[in-house]
């Protein structure tokens, strides 16, 4: 089965990002799952390279790395350019997409969740 994830808050104030990326790994070792995560908005900001946070809470970027290893990350290219993000500033494995990507990969999906 083929689930997108695609994810639109930023990676710290809420935790809508950080369950969805939860989610995702969850699934992606269940038996016969293949997972893709796209990132838009203010989420394009969970792929950032070198996050620096307090002792004990998560980093999305880990986060990120992490599912990018078992499956597809993608970042809305317009939503980087629009807060000055570029590709060598992302976590291994976060690519930089279009809106046409995001549209296959939702035909593509037999179930689409948005956080």
């Amino acid at each position: 089965m083929k689930t997108l994830f695609i994810l639109n808050d930023p990676p710290y104030g809420t935790e809508r990002s950080y369950n969805g990326l939860r989610l995702a790994r969850a699934l992606s070792k269940q038996p016969d799952q293949k997972v893709r995560v796209f990132l838009m908005g203010d989420a394009v900001a969970c792929a950032k390279a070198g996050q620096k946070l307090p002792e004990g809470y998560y980093n999305a970027g880990d986060m990120v790395k992490m599912v990018a290893a078992v499956g597809e990350v993608g970042l809305c290219a317009t939503c980087m350019t629009a807060r000055g993000l570029e590709e060598d500033d992302l976590v291994a494995g976060a690519v930089r997409k279009t809106l046409n990507d995001l549209a296959a990969w939702t035909a593509e999906a037999d179930k689409v969740l948005v956080f």
